[in-house]
């Protein structure tokens, strides 16, 4: 159940190409005044809902709590019409585009966002009545949108499950406009030439994890380690149970990458891992992509 909630609510927002969030629209969002975080660590509640969502209580504007889904996979905010009018993000009498679907009424700023004692001001959300979103809600209470990677982005964070709290630590970064920087690759895609490019991964670790979608324990299982890999070099075996990479919990499929995906190739990682009903602590060093 959680695994498919997860998928379906990332299948349901725009596919992109990896790495335009950091894009060149970066440089002109740190210069808008007051949009960063003014470097003091947070402690943020968050409520587990049944399809293993994080929800947290969040203000826009002043106004709210409204209920959000705080989703690591999300590359942008969302805020569905009602709350969006509500809080003064959308003009009442604003018309939909022609090309608009699920009542999308394209990017707005909210003035300031509050997730806990957080507050962020001058943030780009995407408004829409996303269906994923509203099928959600309809089953487990209200649910009026997404906080993704505009938000997380800014933090160092720690997901403590079993006091439901996120910890966040300002780590200077503030991200671009996700939608200009979208626009911006698309167009670049367009007017370069239709040679193909090989990419790279950043960094390459050697091994492949898994979870099954009844498993409720924490962490995710290694299934393979490449022999003469980083993993299998640092002494991972099939079968661990990987519980967190760098500090970072590894609960899920998508929060693996992202731990997996923050940390530079040549740069070792202690990676946390259940083995024979122990925990066991290992130092992975990453090595480039070739």
């Amino acid at each position: 159940m959680r695994a498919a909630f997860k998928l379906v609510l990332l299948a349901g927002l725009v596919a992109v190409p990896s790495g335009v969030a950091a894009e060149k629209p970066a440089e002109k969002t740190e210069k808008a005044a007051g949009n960063k975080a003014d470097g003091k660590t947070v402690v943020v509640p968050f409520e587990l809902l049944p399809s293993r969502h994080m929800a947290v209580q969040v203000k826009i504007n002043g106004k709210g709590p409204y209920r959000l889904v705080f989703d690591t996979g999300a590359p942008m905010n969302l805020i569905n019409n009602k709350i969006a009018k509500a809080a003064g993000v959308l003009d009442p009498k604003a018309k939909k585009p022609s090309f608009g679907m699920f009542g999308a009424m394209g990017q707005h700023e909210m003035k300031t966002l509050e997730v806990g004692p957080a507050k962020l001001e001058k943030v780009p959300t995407v408004v829409m009545d996303h269906p994923t979103v509203a099928a959600i809600a309809e089953v487990l209470g209200p649910v009026d949108g997404i906080i993704g990677f505009p938000f997380f982005a800014r933090y160092k964070m720690t997901v403590d499950y079993q006091k439901k709290e996120l910890t966040l630590v300002p780590n200077g970064y503030v991200p671009g406009d996700y939608l200009e920087g979208l626009m911006a690759k698309l167009m670049d895609a367009q007017n370069q030439s239709k040679d193909p490019k090989i990419l790279a991964p950043a960094a390459v670790w050697g091994l492949v994890v898994d979870k099954e979608k009844d498993d409720e324990d924490a962490g995710v299982v290694v299934k393979d380690v490449h022999a003469g890999g980083p993993a299998a070099t640092a002494g991972l075996k099939a079968g661990d149970r990987v519980l967190t990479i760098d500090g970072r919990w590894t609960d899920n499929i998508s929060d693996t990458f992202l731990a997996a995906t923050l940390v530079k190739p040549g740069r070792a990682a202690v990676v946390v891992v259940t083995r024979d009903g122990k925990e066991v602590k290992l130092s992975v060093k990453p090595v480039k992509g070739v």
